[in-house]
C-alpha cells in the first residue's frame, strides 16, 4: 500500500534549550533560585551553560555539585520537583527565539517538511515554551525527556518520535546542539545539523554532525543537501 503524501513528507526534528530557543537566563535564574533557598550561592549563566542538555535532574544534581555536596538521593528527587516548580513560573520570562528560527521554520514547512520537537526538556514545559514563543502552529508534535521510557542520547527518543508522527527515519533530520543530539541521530540512522550557538563545552565543528549552521537563514539549504528536496 502506498504511503500517503503526509507520510511520505520530509521531517525536521529539533532540539528546544540552544538550538530554537534561548533559554538560558530563566534556567539559571530558576537553578539559583532554588539554591539559594537551599543556602547555597547563586550560579552564573555561564556555569549553567555546560550543565544543560541531560535533563532537568541532571541540571539540578550539577547545580549542588558545583555549589556543595549533592543531596541524597531522596533529598534530590524533592529538590528536583522544587525546580520544577520554580521554573514553571518563569520559563518564558526571559527565554525567545534565536534570530531567524520563526522564518526559517515557516520557510521550512512552506518546502514541504513536517516539523517536531526531540528534547531532553520535560514535555510540558517544552509544549508550554512552543506555544508561547508563537511555534505551536508550525511543530506539530513535542517529545520531551519523560514523554518515552528512554531520551537522547539514546535513539528511541527520536524513533519513538518519529512513529508516533508516522514519519519514517530515512526521511528525517535531527536539529540540535548536542552530542546528545548528533549521538541519536546517528545511531538512529538519521543525518544531523549542529547550530553553532548552543550550550554545552563542545564546540559545534566537533560534535560530529553532517552539517553546522551559524544562523538560520542556512537551514533549508542545509536540508537540501542532506535529504534533496
Amino acid at each position: 500500500m502506498a504511503l500517503s503524501p503526509v507520510a511520505q513528507a520530509p521531517v525536521l526534528l529539533c532540539d528546544l534549550d540552544g538550538t530554537l530557543v534561548d533559554s538560558l537566563p530563566d534556567l539559571a535564574d530558576a537553578l539559583s533560585d532554588l539554591l539559594t533557598r537551599n543556602g547555597r550561592r547563586a550560579v552564573s549563566e555561564a556555569e549553567v551553560r555546560v550543565m544543560v542538555g541531560d535533563g532537568v535532574a541532571v541540571l539540578v544534581q550539577r547545580g549542588f555539585a558545583a555549589t556543595g555536596e549533592v543531596p541524597a538521593p531522596e533529598d534530590l528527587a524533592a529538590r528536583i520537583a522544587d525546580y520544577i516548580a520554580v521554573y514553571e513560573t518563569r520559563m518564558t520570562a526571559r527565554t525567545q527565539p534565536y534570530p531567524g528560527v520563526l522564518e526559517a521554520l515557516g520557510a521550512v514547512r512552506a518546502a514541504g517538511w513536517r516539523l517536531g520537537v526531540c528534547t531532553n526538556k520535560p514535555e510540558h514545559a517544552s509544549q508550554a515554551i512552543v506555544n508561547a514563543l508563537g511555534m505551536g502552529d508550525l511543530i506539530e508534535a513535542v517529545a520531551g525527556g519523560d514523554t518515552f521510557a528512554v531520551k537522547k542520547p539514546d535513539p528511541g527518543h527520536i524513533l519513538r518520535l518519529l512513529e508516533a508522527m508516522g514519519a519514517r527515519p530515512s526521511r528525517a533530520v535531527m536539529l540540535g546542539d548536542s552530542g546528545n543530539d548528533v549521538r541519536a541521530a546517528r545511531a538512529a540512522g538519521l543525518p544531523s545539523i549542529a547550530v553553532s550557538h548552543g550550550y554545552g563545552a563542545i564546540p559545534a565543528q566537533d560534535l560530529g554532525a553532517d552539517r553546522v549552521i551559524d544562523h538560520f537563514d542556512e537551514l533549508p539549504d542545509a536540508l537540501a543537501a542532506l535529504v534533496g528536496v
